[in-house]
């Protein structure tokens, strides 16, 4: 008897993930409630379940949705304020100036709307966010039916959100008890970089994330500058300063890192590190390299990030893991670097590993959440299609992503977001694009 919560998926192709490099033709996912409950042969799937309902997408790739480790989803509207400038004066005279004008609860709510909505019509189930006003990113997330890990952000200066230090982690750890019940929100210490928290600061974090067992969402190696002010001023390099405080370890999510050498990556291998990164930004900003393919041959897991749309300048994962495929070859000489099946598995089962998530999320497998996107491959650009994989990681866009699942309930349904409120989060982007305009016709 087929129950009323069942619905089932029929894809031209399937990508599970798990098993390596498994793709099924002509098979149904079968969806129970929120989570997966098989995936079988269309023929047996409809001899089955003959009643259920049973969305056929011919001419598409069901893969597991995208898991984005890294971003700062509130930033999203501040996209295109500030391009082709270098890291720190994109920073210091740019970004943060408006920021200290304008990010409130507000700013931070009506940006986080607009930025989930775009990743969920890019095919990104679940994100890593790390931004102010930690309570109003999670509200606007949950409110989209959105999987996130949210970032409860440290720094030493005041702003908007907390005073110092202690302010900001002792608003964190509030955070954290509100979300606790939570079943799409988790949390995450977000200490914004080597460069604004003090050993003191990290101190506590170090110490309550063992008890808590939290995870330590860090800015690390971002540019080659932060290297070199950290030798001129400490004297140490600040893999080597946070490996000193104890902060490499399984429980940190270390975002960029470019500049490495040979004996950090041992270090981060030796201390369980993992690693986010976010090429396009990186390019973008002309921060750096970060060397993949070292990492992943010390068996450092890699996921991918898109950083935030103020740097990249979208949240389209699809593009973002080609570009980090594209890189590897380019800066490795190797054409086989970053294969299309390993992009999959980055911008998978890597990042629900990075967050702690793999038994949940990341691949399509009975018993794990139906967080799933399906991909149309049946414009004329994608024919002929000999591997669908290559065509979704070389070809494809976040546009060409059709459908969407979190948790079993459908989030887009042929490119419209049923219960999303796109017209009131449009209109609320348009009203802070002439505020930011008003603010950045100030900076130099």
């Amino acid at each position: 008897m087929t129950s009323t919560t069942t619905q089932i998926i029929s894809p031209t192709w399937i990508a599970p993930v798990t098993p390596d490099g498994a793709l099924l033709l002509d098979h149904s996912l079968v969806i129970e409630g929120s989570r997966i409950a098989a995936l079988l042969p269309q023929a047996e799937t409809q001899a089955r379940f003959p009643d259920a309902p049973n969305l056929k997408l011919e001419g598409h790739l069901v893969t597991p949705g995208f898991v984005n480790v890294h971003g700062h989803a509130a930033m999203t509207l501040l996209r295109g304020i500030a391009d082709d400038r270098e890291m720190m004066d994109w920073l210091t005279n740019w970004i943060w100036p408006i920021e200290g004008e304008l990010v409130s609860e507000q700013f931070v709510y009506d940006g986080t709307r607009l930025a989930a909505m775009e990743m969920i019509m890019g095919g990104t189930t679940c994100a890593a966010d790390t931004y102010f006003f930690p309570e109003a990113a999670s509200r606007a997330l949950t409110q989209m039916n959105f999987r996130a890990q949210v970032g409860m952000p440290v720094l030493q200066f005041a702003n908007a959100w907390a005073r110092n230090e202690e302010d900001h982690i002792h608003k964190g750890l509030a955070f954290r008890d509100s979300i606790k019940n939570s079943s799409l929100v988790t949390t995450a210490f977000a200490p914004h970089s080597s460069y604004t928290v003090s050993d003191s600061g990290f101190n506590k974090i170090q110490l309550y994330s063992e008890q808590l067992d939290l995870a330590v969402h860090l800015h690390l190696h971002e540019t080659a500058t932060e290297v070199t002010d950290s030798l001129r001023d400490i004297g140490v390099r600040p893999i080597e300063r946070m490996n000193k405080l104890e902060i490499l370890s399984p429980s940190l999510q270390a975002v960029h890192m470019t500049q490495l050498r040979d004996d950090e990556i041992e270090l981060l291998a030796v201390n369980g590190v993992q690693v986010a990164h976010c090429p396009e930004s990186n390019m973008k900003l002309a921060s750096g390299f970060c060397p993949v393919e070292k990492l992943r041959a010390r068996n450092i897991n890699v996921a991918i990030g898109t950083d935030g749309a103020a740097s990249n300048n979208d949240l389209d994962m699809i593009q973002e893991v080609r570009s980090a495929s594209l890189l590897s070859k380019a800066t490795t000489g190797d054409a086989t670097s970053l294969d299309a099946q390993t992009c999959l598995e980055m911008m998978t089962i890597n990042g629900a590993r990075f967050l702690g998530l793999e038994d949940q999320i990341g691949s399509l497998e009975p018993g794990k959440l139906a967080d799933i996107t399906a991909i149309d491959l049946s414009h004329p650009s994608f024919q002929p299609i000999y591997n669908p994989i290559s065509q979704l990681v070389y070809t494809a866009s976040a546009r060409d992503v059709s459908n969407v699942w979190i948790g079993g309930k459908r989030v887009m349904d042929n490119r419209q977001l049923p219960e999303a409120d796109t017209e009131s989060i449009l209109a609320a982007t348009r009203q802070w694009q002439k505020k930011i305009s008003a603010v950045s016709n100030k900076q130099p």
